[in-house]
């Protein structure tokens, strides 16, 4: 099913954005907000997993709903998961397009991957500070 991603801050991401190999910010970054009529459409219940799959690539992360994002949008939050998914191009801005993306939404049966599984896919080591 096809979605606009918006992605941006939330809360407890800038909570746990000091620590970004913790549990609590992969759980915070790897979350996929979405309107519950959407997630009835697709059979998600909360905290079911589903491939979020954008131009340039996919990653798995939990629907979640929210009554703050409309039907047809998903918001993510700006993080390792988001980035799988957004070009790295900035436009000699030094910001990448986190806006206005359109994705594919579907259910899978696996789990979202570690921060540090995310980072070794990119050829990156996985560290702990």
């Amino acid at each position: 099913m096809s979605f606009l991603m918006i992605t941006g801050r939330t809360v407890n991401q800038g909570v746990t954005v000091e620590n970004k190999t913790s549990a609590a910010y992969a759980r915070e970054t790897s979350t996929c907000f979405m309107h519950e009529f959407d997630m009835m459409e697709l059979g998600l219940a909360d905290n079911d997993p589903v491939r979020v799959t954008g131009a340039c690539g996919e990653v798995v992360m939990r629907a979640v709903a929210s009554e703050e994002v409309g039907m047809g949008t998903v918001f993510v939050p700006y993080g390792p998961y988001a980035n799988h998914i957004i070009a790295a191009g900035t436009h000699s801005t030094g910001m990448p397009d986190f806006k206005s993306h359109e994705v594919e939404i579907e259910p899978t049966d696996e789990e979202p991957k570690t921060v540090h599984g995310l980072m070794e896919d990119l050829g990156g080591l996985a560290y702990d500070h």
